[in-house]
């Protein structure tokens, strides 16, 4: 198409062509130019480009000339006749606030809601003599399972009356919102969606491609008019096509006098120029909705029918800029007709399809937090509030679907585990089942004594021995407990493979028995208790500080991975309390005196720790806590207090040299030096340097390897930094970007961007699609939060890492008087807060590890006070006894 447009120019600037081949300009005029020198202009052209004014000039000029009459649309009936203005019966709401009275959720018709009373989580535990963690079974036969909102699953006693009321109700809630299609589709709310907020500025598009849809849109703005104005506040229209031309010069209130005028005033509109939006939405919020921080409730309304003469980027970063933090929103309206809504021979300056020209519009709605709505003669093809309450009809169909399918299930269980008539056996009254029916294990009877086994020399190798129970006279005193029976599990056959359990030990006395002299012979199979009991691992830690951020290194030796977690390692069970009935109160259990007790997490729990278990426990925490201390000085030396640490083999270093970086800019040039011969020259690390501030400039284009003349260059280069102008930092970032394989950007400034900070996230989203590159960021201040905020989104955005350089000498200080002053005070010294992720994930470290190490230190405490009392009332009873 690009072809046949400079093919066309050509042509026309060239009249001594004209004239060889017989062709006058008057004659282009007509309807006799071949197809391949004037292209068909329609929404369905892919064609995006700009035209000279001089073939527009020509092209609009021939084609509406003398405009057949058949080619304009007929005016509707009592067009021009005053306005009847109606009174909305309801206040106007979006399908959204609509929904969050009226939706499923809202009227506790989410299936969740009504299937939660009787949902149950599976129940597990981990059995100590199994050594495994075991599921119940009952629900198998009680209950259904079903997969819940968040991916777990439930076990749920399905009620029939309550599922077959919830899905009438969802019927209901069905019709209800089809009366709200049917409702938001006709009448305005066909053209204009739903108009709701009070203030309100009618944007419309006069451009010489909707001259054969004047009456068209001039009708839609009578039936906006008369439906959904009359009850705001204040109103005002702006049409655009090269010029912007504004009803009023600000707000006014719509009266039926000011209707009517506005109406009369559209009549006499006429299309020309191009679609020039970008000052038509400049003017609407620069002078109409100035004071849009002291009003709410304000919206701006677009009817259009084809693409911006602007970019779309420009114009979604000016919408996001102008209505981020205030109530203000931008509507879309695209009116698309069954042939094109461009007039034939006309060269507007930009084009799209449909499909494309709605994908712009929707990203700028998206940028303005608005609706897009979007409609023709044969009706609506696309609205953000249809959509919305279609998406909550969808939702209530999946909701009776799953109700039918737990319906179903109940009823193929029921079928299936149907009760099989029984069979009277023998003359007793026991029931038996038929015959196809497996018969069920009884479980063997409680042992209550020591079960032994008294066999022959030549029985004992033929019968297998018998397992027996620890056995213990029963005491009533409270230091001597006596030791619970070992139940005999049943065998039960599993399907599956399954590890084979270790066996018991086997132990065999001999004895004379009374009948002559044979010997008898006892087999008793003793299992090896079970130690439950973590003991303290010996920890040991590289001296060497290894060149990764602190979550891979807390990945290898946290507290967590090196098992100091002191509530793992602390066996504790629950100081229980029962009610006796006989007594009416509650008594605590028998052996409660026996351990001593301790209140963890607001419980009370019996421990079973040893003072040396705890002094172990307190040395190796006390080695891993210094060795923390060691990483965070490690991280807060050298060029790393400023930059962090350098990852990657191949990166480029940006750094920001606007206006506002002058007072620092010495500062950051040393430890530029620093990081270049520390961390680049000495990990052979390829990169590049490049400083941005009204422009960009880099020191080499493409990465270079780390060698001393390179760093030399690099420092000298370093060392003509100044600052002046803004920050550009969007194109710092693509420009840094482009270098052949580069890996990773460390981005320092001090504030915010002078561009837009979404367009910023957005534009490097689309770029790392095509190549996955980490940006570091570094803030030199911490004082901008917006400036930090931006710099987290972006780092996390791209999976880098965001650093702060504040508080590092306060860090520093508070690290060298915590290896000096003492490590199990947590409450002094402490660390400054850090914002960096790396030296904010190691202090927490730090702070855990000094609490635990507090928690060790009260505990050893507690058992040595506990021992003492115990020995000192063994001392008083044995007197009392003498």
């Amino acid at each position: 198409m690009d072809t046949h447009i400079r093919k066309m120019m050509w042509l026309l600037d060239n009249d001594q062509y004209l004239e060889k081949t017989g062709v006058t300009k008057f004659q282009m005029q007509g309807d006799h130019l071949p197809d391949s020198a004037v292209p068909h202009v329609g929404p369905d052209n892919g064609l995006l480009g700009t035209h000279s004014s001089r073939t527009q000039d020509v092209l609009v000029s021939t084609a509406f000339g003398n405009p057949e009459p058949s080619s304009f649309f007929p005016e509707p009936p009592k067009h021009k006749g005053p306005l009847v203005i109606q009174t909305p019966g309801t206040l106007a709401k979006t399908s959204a606030d609509w929904l969050k009275t009226y939706g499923l959720k809202a009227k506790k018709l989410d299936l969740y809601q009504v299937l939660a009373p009787n949902a149950f989580s599976p129940v597990e535990d981990f059995v100590p003599i199994l050594k495994k963690t075991v599921s119940s079974t009952l629900h198998e036969a009680m209950m259904m399972q079903f997969e819940w909102y968040d991916g777990t699953v439930k076990n749920i006693h399905v009620d029939l009356p309550v599922l077959y009321n919830y899905q009438k109700l969802l019927a209901k809630m069905v019709r209800v919102y089809e009366k709200r299609i049917d409702w938001l589709s006709v009448a305005s709310r066909r053209i204009w969606g739903s108009v709701c907020e009070r203030r309100v500025v009618i944007l419309v598009d006069l451009s010489m491609t909707n001259s054969t849809y004047i009456s068209h849109i001039q009708h839609s703005l009578r039936l906006l008019l008369e439906e959904q104005m009359s009850d705001k506040d204040h109103f005002n229209i702006i049409v655009f096509g090269s010029d912007i031309v504004p009803w009023q010069q600000e707000l006014v209130p719509p009266h039926p006098e000011n209707l009517e005028k506005a109406w009369r005033w559209v009549l006499s509109l006429e299309c020309k120029g191009s679609r020039n939006f970008m000052s038509a939405l400049r003017r609407a919020v620069e002078v109409d909705f100035r004071d849009k921080g002291k009003h709410k409730s304000q919206g701006l309304y677009l009817l259009t029918t084809g693409i911006p003469d602007q970019e779309t980027h420009t114009i979604s970063a000016y919408v996001a800029e102008a209505c981020t933090g205030f109530d203000l929103q931008l509507h879309v309206c695209l009116f698309s007709g069954t042939g094109g809504t461009d007039s034939p021979g006309i060269v507007p300056p930009r084009y799209a399809s449909p499909a494309e020209t709605a994908s712009a519009l929707k990203g700028i709605v998206q940028a303005a937090g608005g609706r897009f709505h979007w409609f023709g003669e044969a009706g609506i093809f696309e609205s953000d509030d249809i959509t919305s309450i279609i998406s909550e009809i969808e939702k209530a169909k999946s909701y009776s679907q799953k109700c039918a399918f737990l319906v179903e299930s109940l009823k193929q269980r029921s079928v299936h585990q149907c009760v099989k008539p029984l069979t009277p056996g023998g003359h007793s009254n026991v029931l038996m089942r038929n015959k196809g029916e497996k018969k069920q294990k009884v479980s063997s009877p409680k042992p209550t004594a020591v079960l032994k086994d008294i066999k022959d020399n030549h029985g004992a190798e033929r019968n297998p021995p018998v397992r027996a129970v620890a056995w213990r006279p029963p005491s009533a005193r409270a230091g001597i407990p006596a030791a619970q029976t070992v139940k005999e599990w049943p065998q039960t056959e599993k399907k599956g493979k399954h590890k084979p359990r270790k066996q018991a030990e086997l132990s065999m006395s001999v004895f004379y028995i009374e009948e002559g002299r044979n010997v008898g012979t006892i087999y008793q199979r003793c299992p090896k208790a079970v130690c439950v009991r973590k003991s303290v691992c010996s920890v040991t830690l590289p001296e060497e500080e290894e060149i990764c951020s602190s979550k891979e290194w807390l990945t290898k030796y946290s507290i967590k991975k090196l098992k100091l977690d002191l509530p793992r390692l602390m066996l504790a069970c629950t100081h229980q309390k029962k009610i006796v009935e006989c007594l009416h109160k509650k008594i605590p259990a028998k052996y409660c005196s026996i351990f001593p007790s301790a209140e963890i997490n607001g419980v009370v729990k019996h421990l079973q720790f040893h003072p040396k278990e705890l002094e172990s426990y307190r040395e190796q925490l006390e080695n891993v806590l210094q060795r923390y201390l060691q990483r965070v000085q490690w991280l807060l030396s050298g060029s790393r207090r400023l930059f962090g640490t350098i990852l990657e083999a191949n990166v480029c270093v940006l750094i920001d040299t606007s206006g506002s970086m002058g007072p620092y800019l010495p500062s950051v040039t040393k430890e530029l030096t620093s990081l270049i011969w520390e961390q680049l020259r000495k990990n052979e690390v390829r990169f590049n340097l490049l400083r941005f501030a009204e422009n960009t400039e880099s020191w080499r284009e493409f990465l270079v390897e780390a060698t001393d003349e390179s760093c030399h260059a690099a420092v000298q280069w370093a060392a003509t930094c100044h600052a002046h102008g803004n920050s550009c930092i969007l194109a710092a970032l693509q420009k840094a970007l482009s270098f052949q394989g580069v890996e990773a950007l460390y981005l320092l400034t001090d504030g915010k961007p002078d561009t837009s900070c979404s367009l910023i996230l957005k534009e490097i989203e689309r770029l790392r699609k095509k190549q996955d590159i980490k940006i570091h960021t570094i803030c030199f201040s911490c004082a901008d939060r917006g400036a930090v905020e931006f710099l987290k989104k972006l780092a996390s955005q791209t999976g880098g890492r965001f650093h702060c350089s504040s508080a590092g000498e306060d860090g520093q200080l508070a690290a060298h008087r915590i290896l000096t002053e003492g490590l199990d005070d947590e409450d002094n010294p402490v660390f400054p807060y850090f914002e960096g992720d790396d030296l904010k994930k190691l202090t927490q470290e730090v702070a855990k590890a000094r609490s635990f190490l507090k928690q060790a230190k009260s505990l050893r405490l507690l058992l040595e006070n506990w021992n003492r009392n115990q020995k000192d009332n063994c001392v008083f009873q044995k007197s009392v006894q003498d």
